[in-house]
């Protein structure tokens, strides 16, 4: 079973600290590498999460605050300076275009990848294949910024023991997995007779927004879900006057949309201790955690009907 995975590279808002890095996060996750707003730094925080940067497949950018994007350039030049073989698939905003080119060619380097740009100016699936499917809707920010969800697809598991009740073994089950039944002595057994479906777990990526029904949908029945909760309800008027939001009122979202876990992140740089940020968001929701720099939270499959 390959990695399943939510590294944080860095979990400060828009002033990093001595002991938090700008945001960045990554998700590594059935052979893909899912890199979040990359902020400035990243490149040397894969040095001390001991992480290959050509783990990467693709990369999110909710906006185009520098803390969400000033480590783009300096990513994708360390993947051209690894020539990366595989395609790397960019996700942005479509309104920052501009700033996206700007950040991708700051410099001067010989360009060998392969870049995929996706601009999003439309809510909805923005990306589907047989592994995943890659969803985006705009949050409230004041600028456009987009929040993601990532659902791998259902997979049919097959119950073993029906499987020997029937006799089905060998090339009987590929078959049976290819044409949806099989006859045996005369008897015909449907593939939903011997199986369950197993739903493809949900990643949600809520990153710099007020409290808005996207948030809501993005995050609905997530297995796990990264939350902004830049400020403590003591400065409540703070997170609504810059549209961010507290460590309650992530809480708040996580209980709406029936997630399982919620991390919270994108903290200010004028708290040193995250405990409260936890503890006031388990008032609310109590499967909840604080990010910080280099943690890293599992999400192990279960093959559980």
């Amino acid at each position: 079973m390959s990695v399943r995975d939510l590294i944080i590279l860095g979990c400060s808002s828009q002033q990093p600290t001595r002991l938090r890095n700008h945001g960045a996060y990554l998700l590594r996750w059935n052979q893909e590498g899912f890199l979040f707003d990359p902020g400035e730094g990243t490149q040397r925080q894969f040095i001390f999460a001991e992480i290959a940067p050509p783990t990467v497949t693709r990369i999110f950018v909710s906006h185009f605050h520098g803390d969400h994007c000033l480590g783009l350039g300096s990513m994708l030049m360390r993947l051209n300076l690894d020539r990366v073989n595989h395609p790397v698939h960019c996700y942005y905003p479509a309104s920052g275009k501009v700033y996206f080119d700007r950040l991708r060619y700051g410099t001067i380097y010989h360009d060998h990848i392969q870049v995929i740009e996706h601009p999003i100016s439309e809510e909805g699936i923005v990306h589907q294949d047989d592994a995943f499917t890659i969803e985006a809707k705009f949050l409230d920010h004041g600028v456009d910024n987009v929040g993601w969800r990532i659902q791998e697809a259902d997979t049919v598991k097959f119950d073993k023991e029906k499987l020997a009740t029937y006799g089905i073994k060998g090339p009987l089950v590929r078959e049976l997995q290819e044409k949806k039944q099989v006859t045996i002595e005369g008897k015909t057994i449907l593939l939903e007779e011997v199986s369950w479906v197993r739903e493809g777990d949900v990643f949600s990526c809520v990153i710099d927004t007020k409290p808005c029904q996207n948030a809501i949908d993005l995050a609905k029945g997530a297995k796990l879900l990264l939350c902004e909760s830049t400020y403590l309800e003591e400065h409540r008027d703070l997170a609504k006057s810059h549209d961010h939001m507290t460590a309650k009122q992530a809480a708040t979202i996580a209980k709406q949309a029936g997630v399982q876990k919620l991390i919270l992140t994108h903290f200010s740089a004028r708290y040193r201790d995250l405990l409260p940020f936890a503890e006031e968001a388990a008032e609310i929701f109590p499967n909840v955690d604080t990010a910080d720099d280099f943690r890293r939270f599992e999400f192990p499959l279960r093959d559980l009907p």
